[in-house]
């Protein structure tokens, strides 16, 4: 059933926009042939799995999650290399948006509806893959977790509603995180279903799904 057109509509980034898995693969394992250069970490790179499927997360529950077994200190180094490894694979123009996007973001943006990124990544990590993909003038704002610092996306999503004075929004993205984060501040959810890092059960609340990411344009009248 079709819904009246938000306001503005709140974009988890990597999994809903972004292919995370083009640009962080080969970021994660370069990080990881680092880490066993510098002997920090000798163990092995953990399976690519692990942190595919704990996107979405905030960083340090990433990281516990990854490497269960390191401490602190070598946590924080695999963080450093990755983010490092990742702006260098962006500046070479790695790492690619859904099929789509850009395209119906467009359209949106030309219906008047303001857009915004709510994501638990890094800031400059969330900042860079919107300008370097020629998205950031269709942005009305880009909320990240590293930048405002909050616990959870439920957090982060009430901050931006009350700082922008947002009456009616979407949103819009393929975690549980952002089931909470729309359910939490009383916003109806798309849910995303074409990343496939999650199980099955991660959109249960949702209230509407889409295959496709220009499915979302159909959604509103």
């Amino acid at each position: 059933m079709k819904r009246a057109i938000p306001e503005a509509m709140l974009f988890d980034l990597d999994g809903t926009l972004f292919q995370t898995e083009t640009l962080l693969l080969p970021a994660y394992e370069a990080a990881f042939d680092e880490l066993k250069r510098e002997g920090t970490y000798t163990k092995g790179t953990p399976p690519k799995e692990l942190i595919l499927s704990s996107l979405g997360m905030l960083l340090e529950h990433i990281w516990a999650r990854v490497l269960p077994d390191a401490d602190e200190q070598v946590r924080r180094r695999a963080d450093e290399l990755l983010l490092h490894y990742q702006m260098e694979g962006l500046k070479r123009g790695d790492g690619r948006l859904y099929p789509g996007v850009e395209e119906t973001l467009r359209a949106l943006h030309a219906k008047g509806v303001k857009l915004f990124v709510a994501s638990n990544g890094l800031e400059i990590y969330v900042k860079e893959v919107i300008r370097l993909k020629g998205l950031e003038p269709l942005f009305t704002g880009l909320y990240s977790a590293g930048e405002y610092r909050t616990r959870s996306k439920v957090d982060l999503v009430k901050l931006l509603v009350e700082r922008h004075g947002l009456t009616s929004a979407w949103m819009v993205g393929d975690r549980s995180s952002d089931v909470e984060a729309g359910k939490g501040n009383g916003l109806p959810v798309v849910g995303c279903r074409y990343a496939q890092f999650g199980e099955e059960s991660e959109l249960e609340g949702a209230d509407m799904i889409i295959t496709e990411f220009g499915q979302l344009l159909e959604l509103a009248e």
